[in-house]
């Protein structure tokens, strides 16, 4: 067991495979024809509500914005936040990762999701906004928040990265127990963990959101975020600006993970980073942005989120 543990600790977490490949869309419509292969991908096990979503002006605008949605969730989970933007002018692209959005709620296709499948959709998506507007704007929520931060580290041609919740880690998780949790969650056999363990598909909510989440598609979530951490020690951030945000009442996030990736950012300078926390008495959770969640206080959060966007 000592010698299970240790190798847990050592093992490496094999991250060389997530580079970027830029490869961006040269005007309006090669990046309409770049979405249409990505709605392609839509077939009809994906939910009328899960799909893709693109909000557009019918030409290049000065503004862009990708937005990245939560794990065992789906594109609808940003619509309503999307719709707030494309009022304000911008195009808006909101994809759907993949193995989410499906009609069976009791899908096992998480399973088989990966670190590499994220990278690729960060890549693809950016490549596209390129097409969609002079400025562009990245902004992931929890799984999607390791995608954002992702493409802080990797993409200079994005204006502003906005990371909301990500999972870095589980809350409470010591620093240096994230890398053998990844090298775990990846040796153990796969296991479907309910959202709600007692009421189960009785769970309240998003209705495009699945039931349960899978431990294997999770250790991926979290081995792309570890790729930002190692990273993140060495080389500056190419993003030109960053909002880190989070709530004193997420019980998910791992802040101490989280400030550490803040921390080496700032240290090599030259970015801008913004960090903020929506205060305990605002009784904001963490998926502060599905209007879905029985919980939900979009009438606080929003406004923030939008100011915090575009400042």
């Amino acid at each position: 067991m000592l010698l299970f543990a240790g190798f847990l600790f050592i093992k490496p977490i094999r991250t060389r495979h997530l580079v970027s490949k830029i490869n961006p869309s040269r005007s309006y419509q090669e990046s309409l024809r770049r979405i249409n292969n990505l709605r392609i991908l839509d077939g009809g096990d994906v939910a009328s509500d899960g799909r893709l979503i693109f909000l557009a002006h019918g030409e290049k605008t000065r503004k862009t914005i990708v937005f990245f949605h939560g794990n065992t969730n789906s594109p609808r989970q940003f619509e309503a936040l999307g719709r707030i933007f494309y009022k304000k002018g911008y195009n808006v692209l909101i994809p759907r990762i993949p193995h989410h959005g499906l009609k069976d709620r009791m899908t096992k296709d998480l399973v088989r999701l990966t670190a590499l499948e994220l990278t690729k959709l960060c890549d693809e998506s950016v490549d596209i906004a390129q097409g969609l507007g002079k400025h562009i704007t990245v902004v992931g929520f929890s799984m999607g928040a390791n995608m954002a931060g992702w493409v802080a580290q990797n993409r200079s041609d994005v204006d502003k990265a906005v990371i909301i919740a990500p999972f870095w880690g589980w809350k409470g998780l010591p620093t240096g127990f994230f890398k053998p949790l990844i090298n775990l969650s990846c040796i153990l056999p796969n296991m479907f963990v309910w959202w709600d363990r007692e009421g189960k598909t009785a769970l309240t909510g998003p209705t495009s959101s699945y039931y349960r989440f899978s431990t294997r598609g999770v250790a991926q979530i979290m081995r792309l975020g570890w790729s930002v951490m190692k990273e993140a020690r060495s080389v500056a951030p190419k993003a030109r600006a960053i909002v880190v945000i989070t709530s004193a009442l997420d019980d998910t996030v791992n802040e101490k993970n989280l400030d550490r990736v803040v921390d080496e950012w700032q240290r090599h300078g030259g970015v801008k980073i913004t960090r903020f926390q929506f205060d305990r008495s605002l009784d904001v959770f963490h998926d502060l942005i599905d209007p879905e969640q029985p919980y939900q206080k979009t009438a606080v959060v929003y406004p923030k989120l939008i100011e915090l966007i575009e400042s």
